[in-house]
């Protein structure tokens, strides 16, 4: 497990470290939100959920919400169980808003609610 204090990142910043397999991103919304739209790798647990046991402590973590305010309580929670663990600034409307995918289950274009 990696020592480095708790950091924003933007959308840009998010993307690259999942693309490069150096993080994970958990979508903490609740599933009628996940369901109009999500980022495509985001792995859902919802925020009432959360258990940080269930991850692993060599990757580093992204947490997403709606707009920022639950998955800064996600990336408290987490951190407070010593792992690494950004918050994604501005959530997914940031996400969309840079271009970045945001897809269905059925993998059709969504949306955030």
């Amino acid at each position: 497990m990696t020592s480095t204090p708790t950091t924003d990142v933007d959308p840009a910043t998010a993307q690259q470290l999942i693309s490069e397999g150096k993080a994970t991103m958990i979508d903490v919304r609740v599933t009628d939100e996940l369901t109009a739209g999500h980022a495509p790798h985001a792995t859902h647990t919802p925020l009432g959920e959360l258990d940080p046991a269930s991850f692993r402590t060599d990757q580093e973590l992204i947490a997403v919400c709606r707009t920022g305010g639950r998955s800064g309580k996600a990336t408290d929670r987490l951190r407070a169980a010593g792992l690494t663990v950004h918050n994604l600034t501005g959530g997914m409307q940031a996400w969309a808003a840079a271009g970045l995918p945001v897809r269905r289950n059925d993998g059709t274009p969504g949306t955030v609610a």
